[in-house]
């Protein structure tokens, strides 16, 4: 009853109107104007429903989404063949990624498996222009880079956080998982929920990227959209697109990514230094292999202190059990990495941990590395050496307690004689060399032409390398 009031006064209303100005209404026109009106209301709450809070979501970060095109030189196997043809042994190649406007000025924020190894970078932005990006800095370890194209003006995509993340919220990922070949720049949208918070990733075989306390999600991550945002329903970025468990190579409902805070905090890192800190606290707790122990010992095992570290310091000795850091709980080893991977240089952390059935609170302050605050010595064309000190022993979990650390070495020199970072060279000759000055000497005195044995430690292994002095 109420709705046909409605009609009939509504129609009264239209009708006077229309007399008003001078036109008759047939009573079959009269009919049909509610129904006219009618159409128009529902398509009206049909256009309503189709835009919803993900549709408003998606708009609001769509325009700060960017496609990244990398191109990359990979070696590759050349016949005997065509290499009398003159086939290249390296070749170019171009990989895909997406990445997403941090600042107004052309900052953009990927991952670093995006970008690594690039020659040539570049950015399709919103409106579908292209611009070269320059690569400000990656970290591997936590897989965000930062690259700046020089533009101004550029959509920011909003940020939120990933802190008060509910189980079954609304997760939206933007990426660009063909970049150009889908003809547009138009970010592609998959919609799914939060599925888990804090989950930890075991690293397998060479992998670089330490992807702990990450966001777990089904929405549909393909290669391609690495990089890309995460989002929430309020359309804030929450965290950035960065893997996914599959055995087709496609998205099967298991996606990751790396929580906003960690990457904005990095990211930052690199704008201002150029590089990422690691904070160092100086003692190392049992790895994979006691994976298992983890219910039974109650925490994580502490395995070595490094003399004269922070945790050192503090009174922390091995066989100590981590139950509790940075206000978290410490399941395995992993859990301890992931707070690690979230310290600043300089940062306090309290640190709980049980001694013969006793609990104790202790506050520890990270340092920078000892390897990167200890004096370098220059060997050969950029090959940077360091003196294995206890603290770099500890740090780099080495054998042998005198030596030189390998701390740099260029792509060619590596390639030519062998090393590799994160050797120690311990003697030459089967003569034992204490220091990086030490080795540094041995090479000044050695003549053009001479050959000689180089002794190294690699993965508390020691090897020979039969080397010529040029």
């Amino acid at each position: 009853m109420v709705t046909h009031r409605l009609w009939r006064v509504l129609g009264l209303a239209l009708g006077v109107a229309a007399c008003g100005a001078g036109d008759n209404i047939s009573a079959q026109d009269s009919q049909a104007i509610p129904s006219a009106v009618s159409r128009r209301v529902v398509n009206q709450q049909i256009d309503g429903s189709r835009r919803t809070a993900l549709v408003d979501a998606a708009a609001r970060v769509a325009p700060a989404v960017a496609s990244i095109r990398v191109i990359t030189r990979q070696r590759v196997n050349v016949s005997a063949i065509d290499a009398w043809f003159g086939v290249p042994s390296e070749q170019s190649q171009q990989s895909f990624g997406t990445g997403f406007v941090l600042r107004a000025d052309g900052i953009i924020v990927t991952n670093q498996h995006v970008v690594a190894g690039a020659e040539e970078i570049t950015v399709t932005l919103a409106d579908g222009s292209d611009a070269v990006g320059r690569l400000l800095g990656a970290d591997p370890l936590t897989d965000i880079a930062v690259v700046k194209v020089e533009r101004t003006d550029l959509q920011v995509a909003p940020i939120g956080t990933s802190h008060d993340l509910a189980i079954g919220e609304w997760a939206i990922a933007l990426g660009n998982p063909y970049s150009f070949l889908l003809g547009n720049s138009e970010p592609t949208v998959t919609a799914g929920v939060i599925s888990a918070t804090g989950r930890n990733i075991v690293p397998t075989g060479n992998q670089v990227g330490r992807y702990y306390d990450m966001i777990q999600t089904d929405a549909a991550i393909n290669p391609g959209n690495s990089g890309g945002p995460l989002i929430n329903g309020l359309g804030e970025v929450i965290g950035v697109n960065s893997s996914i468990f599959s055995s087709s190579g496609g998205s099967v409902g298991l996606g990751f990514a790396i929580p906003i805070e960690r990457a904005i905090r990095v990211a930052e890192e690199i704008i201002r230094d150029g590089t990422v800190r690691r904070p160092w606290l100086g003692l190392n707790v049992a790895g994979p292999n006691r994976m298992e122990e983890w219910k039974r010992a109650g925490g994580v095992v502490v395995m070595n202190v490094a003399e004269g570290s922070p945790a050192g310091r503090a009174g922390f000795r091995n066989g100590d059990v981590l139950t509790a850091a940075a206000n978290r709980p410490l399941r395995n080893y992993l859990d301890w990495e992931a707070v690690l991977l979230d310290l600043h240089v300089g940062d306090q952390v309290t640190v709980v941990s049980r001694r013969d059935g006793v609990e104790t609170e202790r506050t520890l302050i990270s340092g920078d590395l000892p390897t990167v605050v200890a004096e370098k010595v220059r060997i050969l064309e950029g090959l940077d050496l360091v003196t294995v000190t206890p603290a770099i022993r500890g740090e780099r979990q080495l054998s042998t307690a005198t030596g030189a650390l390998v701390f740099k070495v260029p792509a060619p020199v590596s390639r030519e004689v062998g090393l590799f970072q994160g050797d120690v060279i311990v003697g030459i000759d089967r003569t034992a060399l204490a220091s990086a000055q030490d080795v540094a000497d041995a090479f000044n005195a050695m003549r053009p032409g001479t050959t000689f044995q180089l002794q190294i430690e690699r993965d508390n292994r020691l090897y020979s390398l039969p080397l010529v002095f040029r």
